[in-house]
């Protein structure tokens, strides 16, 4: 056993020998990509024999094949075939920068280091308008220009679906549109989750830095409510006047944990949710007074969860003053998407016809290859939103990705439509009006009662909800429609799962079930990439990939993708 052990010492040991760099070696790096978590990618030079690392002026500037991976243990700067450089992986640097740098880190495929001197500013870099962005670890991209973050993403999707989905980059090529930016990346958000933390003069909130549960002071994110401002400065003004403490995660004492605050865009109605370790606040009353006055606040919720947990909140929920939820609405735009004289309908979309018009392949970052245009209609959905409700937080950037979804659905008003993981009914709702039937399944019971809620709110009857899995409910909906003699008719399946993509189950009850096309919405591109090679391998081909940006400044995208059954 110890000699296994000092064999696998002095192999590691070798292998270390024969690298670039060692921990604490400076050396200056021209910055060529990014990484999944927002990390400047440079490469630095390999040689026959290693040589001392600070001799290093340049690096090389081959650009890496792998952006967009899951993350950098998994092989982010892996050393391929023909490759010139060790990757290296830096914090706040962005593509064109050329940089100082101190290697923190080492591992037999890549390093990190850290930023110590720009010695020349990439023609992308920006100055990021908050001025914490550099230690909160909510943006993770600010400092890189909007466009390129834009192109960073679409690339990120593309790559993905070719090295982990297996498909061929002329197939991605031709069903791929670029991604549908934000008219405006600011202040987009409707929720927000605020930790309060005791700092040096009192009660502070704001954001955790980088890999910590250290607050950053701060009242008002670039990307948040401008409400949320005078919210936060009042729920701390009443803190300091009546001695309340903020909770102390190590010690489990304290009182305010933290802030949520949940903004109806459209309806302008605002929820207060203070969540606390305990069931009452004291000075209650003084509180509630302070906060009902603001802008748009109709909703003041106690949250209580006395849990020593790393999870934001409770179960127990207790209305102070005002409504339960507040409400508000998404809107279904008309999607219409050309190339040059070209123009795609959903048809094309559903049917496989991607290349029928000459639609051929593409530069995939050409961010104007096709157009694609929203135009609202008449038509809406109004959704109650509670504490623990989700609800997509950037409403202007979901209803185009809802209305993305349904164009791809293909509907004609004959269909039967099932809507996996539907949560409270989002896409299950833009879809009903469409469909003959639409069945949602998701296995939260509080989200299907918001569901049904939100079904009776729009008047809308031929929607259904289940409380189960996917996998158990679909099935014995088709047995027991097949032992009456019916026709189990399933004509599209939603998909929109949570980061961890979908079950394996769920998938393989997908393709027993053989829906004519499956609408696929994802949260997470390699997940996604994971599952559309499951579909492809089952029988359906890919049809149609939309990156959509729904969190500007960080390093997460939204992807709406079509596949139709190869025999239907």
């Amino acid at each position: 056993m110890r000699r296994g052990t000092n064999r696998k010492k002095q192999k590691s040991q070798a292998a270390v020998k024969n690298l670039p760099c060692r921990k604490n070696d400076r050396a200056v790096v021209k910055i060529e990509d990014i990484g999944s978590g927002g990390e400047g990618i440079g490469f630095l030079k390999i040689s026959e024999q290693r040589q001392d690392i600070q001799a290093l002026d340049t690096a090389s500037t081959d650009a890496i094949d792998a952006t967009g991976s899951t993350g950098a243990g998994t092989g982010h700067g892996e050393k391929k075939p023909g490759s010139k450089g060790f990757a290296i992986f830096v914090k706040d640097a962005v593509p064109g920068d050329t940089i100082e740098v101190t290697v923190t880190k080492v591992t037999s495929r890549y390093a990190y280091g850290h930023l110590d001197r720009i010695l020349e500013p990439s023609p992308f870099r920006v100055e990021p308008r908050c001025p914490i962005a550099k230690t909160c670890g909510g943006c993770q991209i600010q400092a890189l220009d909007y466009q390129r973050q834009l192109a960073f993403k679409q690339k990120k999707v593309r790559e993905n679906l070719i090295r982990i989905g297996g498909f061929a980059p002329e197939i991605i090529n031709a069903v791929m549109h670029p991604i549908v930016g934000m008219d405006e990346p600011w202040h987009y958000r409707n929720k927000e989750q605020v930790p309060v933390q005791e700092g040096k003069y009192g009660p502070v909130t704001g954001f955790y830095a980088s890999h910590s549960h250290t607050v950053i002071p701060m009242t008002d994110c670039c990307i948040g409510s401008p409400k949320n401002k005078q919210i936060l400065e009042t729920v701390l003004s009443w803190m300091q006047a009546h001695d309340v403490p903020a909770y102390d995660e190590e010690t489990g004492k304290g009182l305010i944990r933290h802030i949520l605050i949940r903004d109806g865009i459209y309806s302008g109605q605002v929820m207060v949710c203070v969540i606390a370790n305990d069931y009452l606040l004291p000075f209650e009353k003084e509180l509630v007074e302070a906060l009902r006055g603001l802008e748009g606040v109709s909703s003041i919720i106690l949250n209580t969860n006395t849990e020593r947990t790393n999870v934001i909140t409770g179960r127990a929920l207790r209305t102070l003053w005002g409504a339960d939820d507040i409400v508000d609405t998404l809107h279904i735009h008309e999607v219409t998407q050309s190339l040059g004289s070209a123009e795609l309908t959903a048809e094309d979309l559903t049917a496989g016809h991607s290349t029928a018009k000459g639609l051929s392949a593409r530069d995939p970052l050409a961010g104007d290859a096709y157009n694609t245009e929203f135009k609202r209609t008449k038509e809406s959905v109004t959704f109650g939103i509670s504490p623990l409700s989700f609800y997509q937080v950037n409403p202007r950037q979901t209803e185009k990705l809802y209305s993305l979804a349904l164009n791809c659905a293909g509907l004609t008003g004959n269909e039967t439509v099932w809507d996996l993981y539907c949560g409270v009914g989002t896409i299950s709702l833009f879809m009903a009006r469409h469909a003959k039937q639409v069945y949602g399944v998701e296995i939260i019971p509080e989200a299907i009662e918001n569901a049904r809620q939100n079904a009776s709110r729009n008047g809308i009857e031929n929607a259904a909800f289940y409380v189960g899995k996917a996998e158990q409910v679909l099935p014995d909906y088709v047995e027991n429609l097949k032992a009456q003699g019916k026709d189990p008719q399933i004509d599209v399946i939603c998909v929109d799962p949570p980061r961890k993509g979908c079950d394996d189950v769920c998938i393989q009850t997908m393709l027993e079930i053989s829906p004519k096309r499956i609408v696929y919405v994802s949260c997470d591109p390699a997940t996604l990439a994971r599952d559309l090679k499951k579909l492809a391998e089952g029988g359906y081909r890919l049809d149609y990939v939309q990156p959509v940006d729904q969190f500007a400044h960080t390093v997460h995208v939204e992807t709406c993708c079509s596949l139709h059954r190869t025999n239907a």
